[in-house]
């Protein structure tokens, strides 16, 4: 079934939100990537890159941000499986090898529908884990926080990165100025949905991120619907949006690993 279209899926909107990019599967400098597709409606499928860090490990199911593939994740990808996490890492549709257009809608859309094909990909590749995470950078956190509305009951945890609780404030920072938004124009609703969410949930931030404040991280942390022992807040200092890595590395993996491993 093709999903509805809201307000959020106006071309000026669109324009500012996704970035999309071509790739290839099959050309990856990591060997032991297996790359494919998931179907989301007829005639629609979506790309991911699975990694492996063993037969029965635990693993992530990853939505990246705006501007990113999953091709990009080759060189991250080794950090999750040397610590014993495998990562399945999903595109949009118009990003690498997926098909169709982004939208606002479909993004939602579609992230349920790649957590229901988890155990049919993960059966083929012959590693089905014992526990399933879903995490989500920046746009991705969208896309995750509706798969684990969706499916509670069968994931151990949430992780979000550098992610938005307001859509409205994201937007004027991003120079499109919408009026208010009902509950049923926002297909994001970041902040309400995880209001809903009683997962183990853990929260990353940069402190000095200028596209997505450190207070969003704040507001998601603290309006997560999961008991204050079954959620963490990090802020990494000295970190923005796209360098937590690079600033924070031996602090944003001890709080992944902690909290996949425990």
């Amino acid at each position: 079934m093709a999903c509805p279209s809201t307000v959020l899926d106006r071309p000026e909107v669109l324009q500012v939100m996704f970035y999309p990019r071509r790739s290839w599967p099959g050309v990856s400098l990591v060997s032991s990537v297996r790359d494919g597709q998931v179907e989301v409606e007829p005639g629609v499928s979506v790309g991911y890159s699975l990694h492996l860090a063993g037969p029965e490990a635990p693993l992530i199911l990853y939505f990246h941000g705006n501007g990113e593939v999953v091709r990009d994740y080759d060189v991250i990808a080794p950090f999750y499986t040397g610590l014993g996490i495998s990562l399945l890492v999903a595109d949009y549709r118009g990003y690498g090898w997926s098909d169709g257009f982004p939208t606002a809608s479909s993004l939602v859309h579609d992230a349920p529908l790649l957590f229901e094909a988890l155990e049919q990909v993960l059966e083929e590749a012959g590693a089905p884990p014992q526990r399933v995470f879903v995490m989500g950078r920046s746009l991705g956190s969208a896309a995750a926080i509706e798969v684990a509305r969706h499916h509670q009951e069968a994931i151990a945890g949430l992780i979000i990165e550098s992610g938005f609780a307001h859509t409205l404030r994201l937007l004027a920072r991003l120079g499109v100025v919408l009026e208010e938004l009902d509950e049923g124009q926002d297909v994001f609703a970041n902040l309400a949905k995880i209001g809903q969410i009683s997962l183990p949930t853990l929260v990353i931030h940069g402190q000095i991120d200028a596209l997505i404040p450190v207070s969003e991280g704040v507001a998601l942390y603290e309006g997560s619907a999961a008991p204050e022992g079954a959620k963490r807040l990090v802020v990494i200092p000295g970190a923005g949006h796209n360098d937590l890595l690079a600033v924070g590395a031996d602090t944003y993996f001890e709080a992944i690993r902690d909290f996949v491993l425990g």
